[in-house]
């Protein structure tokens, strides 16, 4: 058998060579190599990210909004008849990639802080955040009880904390492109989005050690709780004053080495070694991976840098631009349109939507200082982004007597939570700012 392809080059063939390629194996009774599947695969996946960031892009959308929403659309085919990417959302191999993506996040996250940085943001995002990480998860464990009263206390309680971070490269981005990220409001909204997501990554890792103990069949106690917050507190603690002490000393004998690429690879090194060590003490690895980026800080890249290489963050970025993606795009896939057929999950998605704006805006009471714009810093804390995707993608992956703490149909409505708090902000937030503006050049005229 052969299957003849037209001569124009087009990426819309993609898809067809995804289903063909197994026919093509099969009718030349070649040898059937689960790599060649994979790389198929991740090229779809590649593709579709592409061109999803290109169209948000254009729209003046961040790219992880059209990599999600490309996602959606691919992993939805079957509805229409289309089913061309059957099974690549739930492939191990694939699963394992998007799963390194994360890593590489929020190693890349880490790496774009400091320790020192985090000490300097002031009382008003250490408030800020406070208030953003509490006000979110009252109100996402009050809208589990009301809607999903049979789901459980452990439901209730990761719907909340799955709303507690905001992100922080997006609300990056959106200040970037309105030209206000030097503003003492952007000063303050960024600061207080690092420490969210150090407070939200304690919190998620309190929360995955209480499942995990009770789908152990053990009871939980005050004592436990504050044992998991302890332990969530101290690893990062631990990390970071061990790593701040002895990674300088390791990237100093790593500069002796003439091997091709050391920097990098001792710089992944200690992610993945870090990423290890959280999971290994019963933590999330992602709070690892986030903890050896803090404590990796340029001076320590300074001999690699005087030879003439790249820094660690621009080595790494063409690795994660690789990964990342794969993340986005397989969390779009995971979306099933069909569960917004059901009963309340839509209502749902709502209901976590206006939880999530009303949280981080109430966090805005904590802005300190004259002639601060508390509305801005509240729309700029905003969005979720990939952090409530993490979140999420755990709690899929989290299970209490053999029922998933996340089933599909609130998966898919906190995927739409991301994806409608990532697209009001950037109008949202130009829209405020510029308000505060008219409104001075007003008071100005009138004096």
């Amino acid at each position: 058998m052969s299957i003849v392809l037209p001569r124009k080059r087009s990426l819309a063939l993609l898809p067809a060579l995804v289903v063909a390629a197994p026919m093509l194996a099969s009718a030349n009774g070649a040898h059937t190599d689960p790599t060649a599947g994979v790389a198929i695969a991740v090229a779809a996946i590649l593709v579709a990210a592409m061109l999803g960031g290109h169209v948000a892009t254009r729209l003046g959308q961040p790219a992880v909004l059209g990599e999600l929403l490309a996602g959606v659309v691919i992993g939805n085919l079957g509805l229409v008849g289309l089913d061309l990417f059957a099974g690549i959302a739930t492939d191990p191999h694939i699963d394992l990639l998007a799963n390194l993506g994360v890593l590489l996040l929020l190693f890349e996250v880490g790496l774009e802080s400091s320790v020192a940085e985090m000490a300097k943001v002031g009382v008003s995002s250490f408030v800020v955040a406070i208030l953003g990480v509490v006000a979110p998860l009252l109100l996402g464990w009050g809208v589990g009880a009301w809607l999903l009263p049979d789901e459980g206390l452990y439901a209730h309680l990761f719907l909340g904390a799955t709303l507690s971070a905001t992100s922080v490269g997006i609300t990056a981005r959106v200040l970037q492109d309105l030209g206000r990220s030097q503003t003492g409001e952007a000063r303050v909204i960024l600061g207080a989005a690092v420490i969210d997501d150090v407070l939200g990554l304690i919190l998620l890792a309190g929360v995955v050690g209480l499942i995990a103990a009770a789908d152990q069949g053990g009871s939980i106690s005050w004592l436990d709780m504050g044992w998991i917050l302890v332990k969530a507190v101290g690893f990062l603690g631990g990390a970071l004053l061990l790593g701040t002490r002895l990674s300088p000393g390791v990237f100093r004998l790593a500069s002796r080495l003439r091997s091709h690429g050391a920097l990098l690879l001792v710089g992944l090194s200690i992610c993945f070694v870090f990423s290890w060590a959280a999971h290994f003490i019963g933590l999330a690895p992602i709070v690892g991976a986030f903890a050896a980026g803090l404590v990796l800080e340029e001076v320590q890249f300074e001999p690699f840098v005087a030879r003439g290489e790249p820094t660690l963050g621009r080595l790494v970025s063409p690795i994660a631009g690789l990964l990342v993606p794969i993340f986005f795009v397989v969390m779009g896939m995971r979306t099933d349109l069909r569960s917004f057929a059901m009963p309340g999950v839509l209502f749902l998605a709502v209901a976590l939507i206006v939880a999530g704006v009303v949280g981080k805006l109430v966090a805005a009471a904590g802005v300190m200082g004259k002639g601060m714009d508390a509305l801005s810093v509240g729309i700029g804390m905003i969005p979720r982004g990939e952090v409530g995707l993490i979140f999420a993608n755990i709690g899929l992956g989290l299970t209490i007597g053999g029922h998933r703490v996340v089933d599909p149909a609130i998966f898919s409505a906190i995927v739409v939570v991301v994806m409608v708090t990532t697209l009001i902000t950037p109008p949202a937030l130009k829209w405020s700012m510029e308000r505060r503006e008219r409104r001075a050049s007003r008071a100005m005229k009138a004096a």
